[in-house]
């Protein structure tokens, strides 16, 4: 289960009473659905073979049955049946690095500063904004968030600051401070605990943290120094046999959990490359989500954190989050607060006391420590040279048409994106869309999956002449969409009762059943597209990698007349170029546009 460390005692988080607890969904319906989901997938033959694998699975006294009641009895002895073993297998059991694999990044507008100096200010400005939403969730006044009428669970939220992932050998754990009061700064590789609180409890005003800042800077100019946060960006099987020889070190040991109980982690990045307007947004998205490489700033994160925020000296900003112990919509919340804050000037006097010097991180690094690092570095190097990226706004229309057409923004994107992929490959693949399921106590996310059968025949067809018919299988495949995304709402979704039936079996000590060694299971959870909408208030990038070598990760953020895309493949996939899909996707949205529109 999912471990957590307290510092001091255990902090009571009341953001759930109203929110009702996660029922597990009938088996009878996750199997129905499951065989409608591989149908587009599938040949009719291997599709045959696996309806029976599947009957038997939910045959009468069966397996499944026997799984299900086990699911049952533990949901009635926990908060949530399966948010734990979720982010244990898909997060803390999972060996691969951090930095793109894992934790998602947003890019957000470019603010108006050019030099170190407004750099400083603006993070300030942002320092005391992330504290005073801090403030709201510690006394209880963040507003509840609501979803078709009904209040969400807000569990997640005090978990988002103090928060930090643990390396393991053969799994990680999660570590939660309650106590902190002092944040991390990063700049020129160089770590700093930064107090953020005075002697009396209250917050450090803008000003104050501003003239620590000030001290920052004048205490990390030189830029010799060992990039010990590329160590966090490993594989976590070997970050986990670095950290464990680098905390046999009694001055290394004070530095890393001074890092880890953190509020959080400021990144001031020093200046990159400049490059084209066009490639500007690509440029920023992949410079918070992986620092730019060893070269550039990447020695800047201490990946393990759960809240990175990245503010560059030209006026590029950003956060970084781990998917552990956060996700995209609390996130946004948080953005949002802090682009409302900082809108407003410095609401508090500075008291006249002298600030403590912030304490400079110091680390001992022996040759086995040095070998590390420069494993490190040839590693990420390597992912990020891999890594594929694309960002663009597309500005013919946003989510209004669709809307003015009765159709689901979200939805109808979907549609976009499965007839993109098949101009590009000829045929469709697994695809998720990430959903949320905080309607539940405890509850995290599940998937929303594609294609559907609607989706095929609209894709298919769509060479067809006939407008009217291409009118009418796009409405069926975007309404067919809209009503999978109210089964999850509704816990209809099938991934998480499939997983935790799959897990519930190596609880009892079974075998895995024959039902998840089949080649079509393989086949309907290998997510070449891995997708994600975020809403946001503001014209961010979120931007993350793919799930699999020879798939696309792609994020959207809506807006009313334009939508913002980001595109993530593998270079060393061949068959995947997030370029190509960024074209064909642009083009194939303008020719949705013009079906729309030759109906008015």
């Amino acid at each position: 289960s999912l471990k957590n460390v307290l510092s001091g005692p255990s902090q009571e988080l009341c953001f759930s009473s109203s929110v009702p607890v996660q029922p597990v969904p009938p088996l009878s319906l996750t199997l129905q659905g499951y065989l409608r989901a591989l149908e587009p997938l599938i040949p009719g033959e291997e599709l045959i073979h696996t309806r029976k694998k599947v009957h038997s699975f939910g045959e009468e006294g069966g397996l499944g049955q026997q799984l299900q009641e086990g699911l049952e009895r533990r949901a009635k002895h926990s908060n949530n049946w399966i948010s734990d073993w979720w982010v244990q297998w898909a997060y803390l059991e999972s060996r691969q690095p951090l930095p793109v694999h894992s934790s998602p990044a947003i890019s957000l507008p470019k603010r108006d500063f050019s030099d170190w100096r407004g750099q400083l200010v603006f993070a300030s400005k942002l320092i005391a904004a992330a504290l005073d939403f801090k403030n709201l969730v510690d006394n209880g006044r963040l507003p509840v968030e609501y979803m078709r009428g009904q209040p969400l669970c807000m569990e997640l939220f005090p978990l988002l600051f103090s928060s930090c992932r643990i390396p393991g050998r053969k799994h990680d754990a999660i570590a939660h401070h309650i106590r902190a009061r002092h944040i991390t700064v990063v700049r020129n590789f160089q770590f700093f605990q930064l107090e953020v609180y005075n002697s009396d409890g209250t917050r450090m005003t803008e000003s104050q943290i501003h003239a620590q800042l000030l001290r920052i800077r004048a205490e990390s100019w030189k830029t010799d120094k060992e990039p010990m946060g590329i160590l966090t960006s490993e594989h976590r099987h070997t970050w986990g046999q670095a950290y464990n020889r680098l905390l046999k070190d009694k001055l290394n040991k004070d530095s890393v959990r001074a890092i880890e109980k953190g509020l959080f982690t400021l990144c001031l990045d020093s200046p990159v490359l400049r490059v084209s307007d066009e490639k500007y947004s690509s440029r920023m998205a992949a410079q918070i989500l992986h620092g730019g490489g060893t070269y550039s700033n990447s020695g800047n994160r201490w990946f393990d954190k759960t809240l990175q925020f990245v503010v560059g000296e030209d006026g590029s900003w950003g956060i970084l989050y781990e998917q552990a112990t956060a996700e995209g919509p609390p996130i946004a919340t948080l953005l949002d607060h802090i682009l409302q804050y900082c809108k407003k000037p410095d609401p508090k006097k500075t008291p006249l006391v002298p600030l403590r010097m912030p304490k400079k991180l110091y680390f001992h690094i022996d040759r086995e420590i040095k070998r590390d690092i420069e494993h490190a570095k040839q590693n990420l190097d390597i992912l990020i040279n891999d890594l594929d990226i694309r960002c663009f706004n597309f500005r013919r229309f946003g989510k209004e048409l669709p809307k003015r057409h009765n159709l689901s923004p979200n939805a109808f994107i979907q549609v976009a994106l499965q007839l993109a992929y098949y101009k590009v490959h000829n045929e469709v693949c697994a695809t998720c869309d990430i959903a949320s399921q905080r309607m539940f106590r405890g509850g995290r996310t599940d998937y929303i999956r594609s294609p559907t059968n609607q989706t095929l025949k609209f894709v298919l067809a769509f060479q067809d002449p006939s407008r009217e018919i291409k009118l009418e299988l796009l409405r069926d495949a975007v309404e067919t969409y809209v009503a999978l995304t109210d089964q999850v709402a509704y816990l209809q979704s099938i991934d998480r009762h499939l997983l935790g039936l799959k897990l519930q079996a190596i609880e009892e000590g079974r075998s895995v059943p024959s039902l998840f060694m089949d080649t079509a299971y393989g086949l309907a959870t290998h997510w070449k597209l891995r997708t994600g909408q975020v809403p946001a208030n503001t014209d961010s990038v979120m931007c993350f990698g793919p799930l699999v070598p020879d798939g696309y990760a792609v994020c959207y953020n809506p807006q009313s007349d334009h939508v913002h895309f980001s595109i993530t493949a593998f270079n060393c996939c061949e068959e995947t170029q997030a370029e190509t899909l960024a074209a064909v996707l642009h083009s194939t949205l303008c020719q949705l546009q013009e079906l729309l529109q030759s109906t008015v």
